[in-house]
């Protein structure tokens, strides 16, 4: 193992993101923020599995059943196997694992030991759907790489610093204390490594910058971030509070549960499955990629243009109340698949918005941007940017500080 000149680990970092039903992975250098190697196995547990391996420039794709975890796991390691680069060859000194919900218990990276593992599958009933899964990758890689330290790296770490305020709901405080019930957040990881992005893109202190990111993608999220604190987050005590999504309604009246349980006679788990895999753009318009939904809309299908008008007034609520919430705002950055790669969105969002001091360059504004993007005229009082996210990287650089430390 070599040293960086602080004195930290330097090598490369297996980033290890286990989902319900796939594994997606990355093998990054922390230091230059290259990714040698990527992959994802989808379809796990059915009878034909999917697996992706990227490396040398080429990609490698095929079709085998994956029982489970610990053999999608195991698939992956002989991939680099036989494919490469070669792990044994690779320096890796460490692996780091995303995980959802740290609750009340994580403010930021940890080494993984079995105190840990038993608070994240404690910490299950908060994110039942992402949890459990994450909880198999890292037993399953502690198993496959047990001489090497492991790192759980949390989706709600950056916003544990909501002032309670902000995270408190509004309901009755014992059963609130009992349940652990508070506003979370999520996309932490991507919200924190954005702001901390457009800092070093502007050239300026992230302790003197206001802004708001919108990580727009099928899950979507909005942060308020001043001087590089979350003060405002869109997603609550789950990812389905906030934004309209891509199969997730975001804010609905609670009642609407009551409602559909005594009249629609349609259970918790029934309703459950609504507003997070039929509910948003998917529920609108019968699509949740955007490419299919603005041909919907270039046709005139009048479900689609509904969905989308839903789904920009409810960014531009946000927008407008975080703005509120800063006091002032320096930096509104667009991020993840829909805001990196739709110019479209990012056009109709700050229509309306120029008195606030929002506004896009049509020329810079145009296009997919693959890298840190300012789209605002020149001399605008908030400068508009696209960061492309990269939670793999800001993964793989939070585990080696803490091998480090």
């Amino acid at each position: 193992m070599t040293t960086t000149p602080s004195g930290g680990a330097r090598g490369t970092v297996l980033v290890v993101n286990s989902g319900s039903s796939s594994v997606k992975y990355q093998l990054v250098d922390p230091v230059t923020g290259e990714a040698v190697a990527s992959g994802l196995v989808e379809r796990i547990g059915e009878a034909r599995g999917a697996v992706k391996h990227v490396a040398h420039g080429e990609t490698t794709r095929r079709e085998t059943p994956v029982p489970d975890h610990a053999e999608a796991l195991r698939v992956v390691l002989g991939l680099f196997d036989e494919i490469g680069p070669d792990l044994s060859t690779s320096h890796v000194v460490a692996v780091g694992h995303r995980v959802v919900q740290g609750g009340s218990r994580f403010d930021g990276p940890v080494l993984v030991d079995d105190a840990v593992e038993a608070a994240i599958e404690e910490l299950s009933p908060l994110a039942p759907l992402h949890n459990p899964p994450n909880l198999t990758g890292i037993r399953v890689a502690k198993a496959l790489l047990p001489d090497v330290p492991h790192v759980a790296v949390f989706d709600t770490a950056f916003f544990r610093t909501l002032p309670d305020a902000a995270a408190t709901y509004a309901i009755d405080t014992a059963v609130a204390e009992e349940h652990q019930v508070r506003r979370y957040g999520a996309h932490g990881t991507s919200h924190q490594y954005v702001s901390q992005q457009v800092a070093e893109v502007l050239g300026r202190p992230l302790e003197e910058l206001h802004q708001i990111v919108l990580h727009l993608g099928n899950g979507a999220s909005a942060s308020a971030v001043r001087g590089g604190v979350a003060v405002e987050t869109s997603m609550g005590l789950t990812p389905l509070e906030g934004l309209v999504m891509g199969t997730r309604s975001g804010d609905i009246d609670p009642a609407v549960v009551f409602h559909l349980h005594r009249n629609a006679g349609m259970s918790v788990d029934e309703i459950d499955d609504l507003l997070n895999r039929r509910s948003g753009l998917k529920g609108l318009a019968g699509e949740n990629d955007f490419r299919a939904l603005h041909q919907l809309v270039d046709q005139g299908d009048e479900r689609a243009l509904l969905a989308l008008d839903v789904y920009l007034h409810r960014l531009r609520k946000y927008v407008g109340a975080y703005h509120a919430v800063l006091g002032r705002l320096d930096a509104l950055t667009f991020t993840a698949g829909v805001g990196e790669n739709d110019d479209l969105v990012r056009a109709r969002l700050v229509e309306g918005l120029d008195a606030m001091g929002i506004e896009v360059h049509p020329e810079r504004n145009a296009g997919r941007k693959g890298e840190p993007t300012v789209i605002s005229p020149e001399g605008a009082r908030v400068t508009v940017l696209v960061v492309p996210t990269n939670e793999e990287l800001a993964i793989a650089r939070q585990s080696l500080d803490v091998i480090g430390a």
